[in-house]
């Protein structure tokens, strides 16, 4: 008779390892880190490693592939918000949470030292990013639309300037320092629509009606 295998068990033993590995490979690197050292902790065998993953390189993928659901879960959150911008600040602090994780800046220069490596693990990060542009984007066009976002700005290069503020938040994270109030600051102040040059224009107009 074939084993059946349980589909949340499944989830649970690559999360449980996906989360030991970023760890690992955050303080140790990639190349340095072995298939032994993710089993230990894990709590687990290297066989049991290889039982949910074919490879080091698969298991290094997993740690970005569980951002994509998270991810898509965010913008839904979001999307729906009454005022746009509050909504962008909202999300950028959700973004930027685990930034004061001890490993956020080291497992980050890992991806991007292997990045161009793994052409699956660009599909996975590519996937993520796309979820997250697309939800800034139509947040900053409807703020845009109403008035309380600045109407020079373009919709999708202002949502991957957020994206990259929020990840140079992850790159000089400090466990003691929390950056969220600044990110939170800057992109409120970038997203202000511009002041009238002419105060008096409003009483001109108001005038002539």
């Amino acid at each position: 008779m074939a084993r059946t295998t349980d589909p949340e068990r499944v989830a649970q033993r690559r999360e449980t390892i996906a989360v030991a590995a970023a760890a690992r490979f955050a303080e140790q690197g990639f190349e340095a880190t072995t298939v032994a050292d993710i089993a230990r902790a894990a709590g687990m065998s290297a066989a049991s490693v290889f039982y949910y993953f074919p490879d080091k390189r698969a298991v290094f993928r997993a740690v970005f592939e569980r951002d994509l659901p998270l991810s898509r879960t965010l913008m839904d959150r979001h999307a729906g918000a009454a005022h746009p911008t509050e909504a962008i600040l909202d999300l950028v602090t959700d973004l930027a949470a685990d930034a004061r994780d001890p490993h956020a800046a080291g497992i980050l220069v890992e991806l991007l030292r292997q990045i161009d490596r793994d052409p699956e693990l660009v599909e996975v990060i590519a996937r993520t990013e796309a979820v997250v542009q697309e939800g800034l984007v139509g947040l900053i066009t409807r703020g845009i639309a109403d008035g309380t976002i600045d109407a020079a700005l373009d919709p999708a290069e202002t949502a991957t300037w957020i994206r990259n503020l929020v990840d140079a938040v992850y790159l000089g994270a400090h466990p003691e320092r929390d950056a969220t109030p600044a990110l939170r600051r800057t992109v409120a102040r970038y997203l202000a629509p511009e002041p009238d040059p002419d105060p008096t224009n409003n009483t001109r107009e108001s005038e002539t009606k």
